[in-house]
């Protein structure tokens, strides 16, 4: 398995890979905290539960989603440790895998890995990787239509099969870490609440998005937008491939130059959870410049001074429910990961991580 840790000045990149399940030859995904769940002869070949196994079925959306809808809404297990989905929406491959791969390294059960990639895109990551493998069944996505959502749905039920997943995160192909695994494991799965980004904005871009055939399912004073970044506990997972209610709605009515992806998860979070949401999103996107995309960092933008500037340069409220006592706090950390990054900032990224000389 591929090895690395990165640190962006403080940034400690020590981290993994994960110890192969072992599965029934009745079909099953292996459940390592409530046992199985029989997947029937839906599934074709063998569907690991963890970053280290092939995860391919052949269940269509409706069947994925049902199965995700039935599955338990917390992890109750005490003999096995919660885990982190990290969730890649991605168009090919993951330009920065060995930054990534780096982060994981030696964090063996503590996290799961799954990629919705275009069907189109072939390539495979070296065996040794923890992304071998390891994407799901896709479908083609176009920017800022019903197919974007429909794949962060298929995602998060892919991953809420495995029922250790406590924490879902959704990145992309142009995402990277800020902080070591520890630091960003022990900040989701302490905090009492999901981070979605849900703002009630007045112009344009917001409410000036809102259609009236949507009403009654979602009214204008309800309406809401958000970045597309999202993390989730599992609970609010289950509520988000379960619904059948809102995703309708938004699927007939939110289209360009609505974009579903904005609104939907922001919306629907507001109306059934608001006080689970810390109303913010972890993953920092700069959209100062204006426009339609956000900045995308080169590699002659990369910098120590920008490092620092996206981990500790904002002030937010974390709520921390570690060992059941929770309690709210004012904290600098406000962002785990940050996009867009090219591919060309790889290298000056790896030669930040090691003039840090935070080795494991």
């Amino acid at each position: 398995m591929a090895t690395l840790l990165s640190c962006f000045s403080l940034v400690v990149f020590a981290l993994g890979s994960l110890v192969p399940l072992h599965f029934a030859k009745s079909l099953v995904f292996a459940d390592l905290c409530f046992g199985t769940y029989a997947l029937q002869s839906s599934v074709t070949g063998t569907a690991r539960a963890n970053a280290g196994g092939r995860l391919w079925h052949s269940m269509g959306d409706e069947e994925l989603l049902r199965r995700a809808s039935a599955v338990p809404r917390a992890v109750e297990s005490r003999r096995k440790a919660k885990k982190v989905a990290f969730m890649f929406l991605t168009r090919g491959r993951i330009p920065f895998r060995v930054l990534w791969e780096r982060f994981f390294r030696g964090h063996d059960g503590l996290f799961s890995i799954y990629i919705h990639a275009s069907p189109d895109c072939e390539e495979e990551p070296p065996e040794a990787s923890v992304f071998y493998m390891r994407r799901i069944p896709s479908k083609p996505v176009e920017w800022g239509g019903p197919s974007m959502l429909e794949a962060e749905r298929r995602l998060l039920a892919n991953a809420l099969l495995d029922a250790c997943n406590e924490r879902f995160v959704l990145l992309s192909e142009s995402c990277i870490p800020l902080f070591d695994f520890p630091t960003i494991y022990n900040y989701l799965i302490g905090s009492a609440l999901s981070f979605v980004s849900s703002l009630d904005d007045p112009g344009k871009a917001g409410r000036g998005r809102y259609s009236r055939r949507m009403r009654p399912t979602v009214t204008l004073a309800e309406w809401r937008k958000g970045s597309q970044w999202f993390e989730v506990q599992r609970g609010l997972a289950v509520g988000i491939v379960s619904d059948r209610r809102y995703y309708p709605v938004f699927r007939e009515h939110c289209r360009p130059p609505c974009y579903v992806d904005e609104h939907y998860l922001p919306t629907v979070v507001a109306k059934l959870a608001p006080g689970l949401n810390a109303n913010r999103s972890v993953t920092w996107v700069d959209w100062s410049r204006g426009g339609s995309h956000p900045a995308t960092y080169k590699r002659r933008d990369v910098s120590l001074g920008l490092m620092e500037r996206m981990r500790r340069g904002s002030k937010c409220v974390y709520n921390n429910n570690n060992n059941n006592n929770n309690r709210t706090t004012t904290s600098s950390s406000c962002f785990l990961f940050a996009r867009k990054f090219e591919a060309s900032a790889l290298g000056r990224l790896l030669l930040i991580a090691d003039a840090a000389k935070r080795w494991n």
